[in-house]
């Protein structure tokens, strides 16, 4: 009897152990159509959107293919649906292949659609989808997404997916558009203490339109000749609550990266006024090395933020040719004058925030829960509502680095003698 049962259970334990060990349920490569991307459109007729598939050709740029293949890198499919989850059965209606959602990065929405009340019901799809992951990126362009897609001509990187990596990823390093993703535009909605910030690109050009600076542009400002791709992807869709409310441009991005904590510039490159001679713009490169330090109280109800802010600067160019390396007070000047710019510029930012936006893009609610002794009572504080009327003061903390490779220049006189 004894052996029975050891035999029995030997049995039942080799038959779940070759049940879990199988390969039954495998799919070759080609048997797949990986969609790489979804873009999301308005339809005239109320409850239905405008899905656009794009789907990646795995075999091509693949080691199997050997790199000769003549396929098309992609293939892009648009139909009406009621939403892009249901949407997917209908395109095999198109695509032989079973569709596939297991290398999607990133869900394209036009402008028009991201303003739309009814938004965020399209998009809180994408909680439903198991195999929709929450850290795609989330992208609204200025032209419908159909169209956007359709114009994307990569020059360089015929892979779409690789394209979108490569281009958000460098975006979200230098701070030109948001380190952000879906699983953010769900957190910072649900809160309703913040605004959350989308990437922003588009393919058409704007043709009369007059830069303030080499940062201060949204997509489709910067002219570009040559022969290139013409996807520019730069600044900021602003969302309240789910809906789309503004857009902030490239250098407006960095500015909210320098004040979030949350968020991991890895560098950037940009300008300012030479202080010893007006007609020069300095190049520099600033780092953001350690966080940013916080203190909060209030006074008659009102909320009163110091924010301290340090960066590390390094300089790359010396228009004057003033040697700041060998000169102390020099560098104090150029510090002082650094310090006044940037801080002007953040407090513009922050006071545009308060009086058009009516909520900080840079997640100032998280640091400055722990004055609060429950949760309960920072929701009653209400920071949404409390923000506009808050007294932010900001303070850069700036620490040199390098002056340049060469850090001593000629004198001028001797060069021309």
């Amino acid at each position: 009897m004894g052996q029975f049962k050891k035999l029995t259970k030997i049995s039942i334990m080799t038959f779940i152990i070759l049940s879990l060990t199988g390969c039954w349920d495998k799919k070759e490569l080609d048997q797949k159509a990986y969609v790489i991307g979804i873009g999301l459109d308005t339809h005239e007729k109320e409850g239905k959107i405008k899905v656009t598939y794009l789907v990646a050709n795995p075999e091509v740029g693949s080691q199997q293919s050997g790199g000769g293949s003549t396929e098309s890198p992609e293939e892009i499919i648009s139909l009406v649906a009621d939403d892009f989850i249901s949407s997917r059965n209908t395109a095999n209606t198109v695509i032989s292949k079973e569709i596939s959602y297991d290398l999607l990065n990133v869900i394209i929405v036009s402008e028009e659609l991201a303003r739309k009340p009814d938004f965020i019901r399209v998009i809180y799809s994408a909680t439903k989808d198991r195999e929709i992951k929450r850290t795609t990126e989330l992208v609204i362009t200025k032209e419908r997404a159909e169209k956007f897609i359709l114009n994307n001509n990569p020059f360089l990187e015929t892979r779409p997916h690789k394209f979108f990596e490569f281009m958000i990823s460098r975006g979200e390093e230098t701070g030109m558009i948001p380190n952000t993703d879906l699983n953010g535009f769900f957190q910072v909605a649900e809160s309703d203490a913040d605004l959350f910030l989308g990437i922003y690109a588009s393919t058409e050009k704007e043709k009369d339109k007059d830069i303030a600076s080499d940062d201060d542009f949204m997509a489709g400002e910067v002219r570009f000749g040559g022969k290139t791709n013409d996807t520019q992807f730069s600044g900021s869709a602003v969302f309240k609550e789910g809906i789309m409310i503004g857009k902030i441009t490239g250098e407006e991005t960095r500015i909210s990266s320098l004040l979030d904590n949350t968020w991991e510039v890895a560098d950037f490159m940009t300008t300012f006024k030479d202080p010893f001679d007006e007609r020069y713009r300095i190049s520099a490169r600033v780092i953001k090395q350690r966080k940013n330090r916080y203190d909060f109280k209030q006074r008659n109800g009102k909320a009163i933020v110091d924010i301290r802010v340090p960066v590390y600067i390094e300089i790359l160019s010396d228009p004057s040719m003033v040697n700041y390396a060998k000169n102390k007070e020099k560098v104090d000047e150029l510090k002082k004058s650094m310090k006044k710019t940037m801080e002007e510029h953040l407090t513009q930012y922050i006071k545009y925030t308060q009086e058009e936006l009516k909520g900080d893009t840079f997640h100032l609610s998280v640091p400055i829960r722990k004055w609060f002794w429950t949760l309960q009572e920072f929701r009653d504080f209400d920071w949404m509502k409390s923000y506009p009327d808050a007294e932010i003061n900001v303070n850069v903390d700036i620490r040199f680095g390098e002056f340049g490779r060469q850090t001593k220049l000629p004198q001028l006189e001797e060069v021309r003698d």
